[in-house]
């Protein structure tokens, strides 16, 4: 397996960190968050329609480029590094690999052209009160009637849950473990936008009353789709760690160059060249971890699943680690509003939560290759 990223790869990093750069800043990502707009819908339509971000693992028979998930690791790199507020991961990452893994025809047909194109926002409901993504109890209910089933129940932690029109659920049933496709729409559908720590992040609570679910996958099916979409998940939000870990790294290194204490560059000191190195070590260790994972999923190796889990601790502790040492280097204008350091800061934080922190996959794994009891 090769660790490096191909010319073509690099060029499409180049297109996306320009685009970012020129409409997606620091000064929008502020106006956003103080806005009731839940993302930049223009920026959105340009990001499909024009790169073609979308659709870049999608099928070219539903409308998208035929690539795979090492373009989207890429992207997500890049949009780690912006602390981008788009419905990206849960609309491309989530949802979409959700329909391409599940087994209905009818469903990739009616939802993966809207996603490709730009038109379609969705997003996946898996974690319950206790905030595990993994699932192992499912309290959300799915009942069969006339025409269907009916889904009953909540799901919290749903990321960009305000603005999706698709959302896929997770439901235990009288046929066992279903998942699900739901009209956002859907009288039965009840959204409530939750108070978050990275306001980059949407996150909402929605809750379900008799709302009209189309199923994707039942019985041991759904769990086979769920490992799959969770190793999808995890290695994309490592892509993004080590995007973010990047940038909060330049940020304190182009700062420790220009901010003076005694006379000298704060650079210059001992302390400080160590903290920096640390942080580069850090760095390095995921950035190889994301990229084995990301060519893991991408190829459907073996150890897809170990080296996923992998890639999100690692990456999960070195963006935080990194992201904290950031805000020492920069004092206190750091975790200040006016500076962006906060942002990589909070992000760090809430990404290392999201569908679980690194000791919920060390502990994982250890169970996966009988290291506990």
């Amino acid at each position: 397996m090769t660790l490096s990223y191909t010319a073509e790869h690099e060029e499409l990093r180049g297109s996306v960190r320009r685009l970012l750069a020129e409409q997606a800043g620091s000064a929008q990502l502020r106006q956003l968050i103080d806005s009731p707009e839940p993302y930049d819908a223009s920026l959105w339509k340009t990001m499909a329609q024009e790169l073609g971000l979308h659709g870049m693992a999608i099928p070219e028979e539903y409308s998208g480029s035929g690539y795979g998930f090492l373009e989207q690791a890429v992207v997500m790199e890049e949009m780690g590094r912006a602390v981008h507020r788009s419905p990206y991961f849960s609309t491309v990452i989530l949802a979409a690999t959700a329909l391409q893994l599940a087994d209905q025809e009818d469903a990739r047909a009616r939802w993966l052209p809207g996603i490709a194109s730009g038109e379609t926002v969705g997003t996946v409901a898996l974690a319950e009160a206790d905030g595990d993504w993994t699932a192992p109890r499912v309290a959300t209910r799915a009942r069969a009637g006339d025409g269907g089933y009916r889904l009953h129940g909540t799901k919290h932690f749903v990321t960009d849950g305000a603005a999706a029109d698709l959302i896929i659920v997770l439901a235990d049933s009288d046929d066992g473990e279903l998942l699900l496709a739901v009209d956002a729409q859907d009288p039965g559908v009840t959204v409530a936008d939750v108070p978050v720590l990275d306001q980059t992040r949407p996150l909402a609570t929605i809750t379900f009353d008799g709302a009209a679910g189309t199923v994707l996958t039942a019985g041991a099916r759904t769990r086979e789709v769920l490992a799959g979409l969770l190793d999808t998940a995890l290695a994309a939000l490592a892509a993004e760690q080590v995007g973010g870990a990047g940038r909060a790294l330049e940020m304190a290194v182009e700062y420790a160059k220009i901010r003076e204490q005694f006379g000298a560059a704060i650079g210059s000191f001992q302390a400080i060249k160590f903290k920096a190195a640390d942080m580069l070590l850090q760095l390095e260790a995921a950035r190889s971890a994301a990229l084995y994972a990301a060519r893991a999923v991408a190829e459907d190796a073996a150890d897809r699943t170990v080296a996923a889990a992998v890639a999100k601790a690692v990456c999960s502790e070195g963006y935080f680690a990194i992201a904290a040492e950031s805000i020492q280097i920069h004092g206190g204008i750091g975790f200040t509003w006016e500076h962006d350091a906060h942002l990589y800061f909070k992000r760090a934080k809430a990404s290392e939560l999201l569908f679980g922190n690194a000791g919920v996959h060390r502990e994982r794994l250890a169970r996966q290759l009988g290291w506990t009891a």
